[in-house]
């Protein structure tokens, strides 16, 4: 027979039950996309989550939450409760966010369920431009200082920070157009209202590939598998070289305060997810170099590229406060 007392103690062992234990998750998660629809960022969310739907058997609504260069996502996610339900779909961008003064949260805030894979950029143009390469590009610009329209994506961005290694390697003065991720920004290049836009090949590739923008160089030291045409960046300007390979990454995050359990099992999920032949394939195909990588090796990778993305900002100029202020370490 069940006395009171037995009945209170295995109600208090349900309750002390680990959350792997029981069903999770509960409802379907929210996955808080960092860019616009149609960007990189976006494209491979996109792709991943109905493989990762499939290994977690549970539903992820995604919404896309651009904005101040990706802190509005940040902040939402930094927000909510810390049980495993709401994703951060992001990009580089937050690793920079502190010396450019734009926020102080980036991922060492959050525990980083899979870096997914890093891209290579690649500078294109409008097709009419009659620029066939980056040097021809860059002699307008000398000829006309303040007049070429270069597309952006606000501090901090894939744009931007290439943008400081061009003017590193060879001081040029654009006017930088800011948009809400590298889809409206391709758009508004082939429309014709900016000239030119450094954007991830994962962007960029269909667009290529159809004729609706002109690729100027990739920026890598050699080029890439899937536009094998495209001179790479220092083929004109070698001084490149001493910041490559470089690239933006695409990952997802929660809270770092997140249960081990339900971390465990979101991993797991990603991991399984990233791993689909079609989604590798795709990721392949648009220039990207897959990773597939979470906890303590995905912190290491975060960190140098904080690192080494940080100081090239400070040493272009570009950064609002040192790295040192920080703790971040010279690469």
């Amino acid at each position: 027979m069940l006395t009171r007392r037995t009945l209170g103690a295995l109600a208090a062992a349900a309750l002390a039950r680990p959350v792997a234990a029981q069903a999770w998750p509960p409802r379907d998660l929210t996955g808080i996309i960092m860019w616009g629809a149609g960007g990189a960022t976006d494209v491979v969310a996109r792709a991943l989550t109905p493989h990762v739907e499939a290994a977690l058997g549970a539903k992820i609504v995604l919404q896309n939450r651009p904005g101040g260069v990706g802190a509005i996502s940040v902040q939402a996610v930094h927000a909510a409760p810390a049980d495993g339900l709401t994703l951060l779909y992001g990009a580089e961008n937050p690793q920079l966010h502190k010396v450019l003064g734009l926020a102080q949260i980036d991922y060492a805030d959050f525990f980083p369920v899979n870096v997914i894979a890093r891209g290579v950029g690649v500078i294109v143009a409008n097709r009419d431009k009659p620029w066939t390469g980056l040097k021809a590009l860059v002699d307008e610009i000398s000829a006309n200082p303040g007049r070429v329209r270069m597309g952006a994506t606000g501090p901090g961005g894939l744009p931007h920070v290439i943008g400081a290694m061009l003017n590193a390697v060879t001081p040029v003065r654009v006017i930088a157009v800011p948009f809400d991720g590298e889809g409206p920004g391709l758009t508004a290049l082939q429309g014709g209202h900016v000239d030119f836009m450094p954007v991830g090949v994962a962007a960029a590739a269909e667009h290529i590939r159809a004729g609706r923008v002109k690729p100027l160089a990739v920026v890598n030291p050699e080029p890439v598998p899937s536009l094998p045409e495209v001179p790479p960046v220092t083929a004109d300007f070698p001084g490149f070289a001493r910041y490559l390979p470089w690239g933006p990454f695409y990952g997802v995050w929660v809270k770092r305060e997140t249960p081990a359990p339900v971390r465990a099992r979101l991993v797991e999920a990603f991991r399984a997810g990233a791993a689909n032949p079609a989604f590798t394939e795709l990721m392949a195909r648009n220039g990207n170099v897959m990773m597939n990588i979470a906890g303590e090796e995905a912190d290491a990778f975060l960190k140098r590229w904080q690192s080494v993305t940080s100081w090239l900002l400070q040493e272009a100029g570009a950064a609002k406060r040192s790295p040192e202020e920080f703790g971040i370490p010279r690469p």
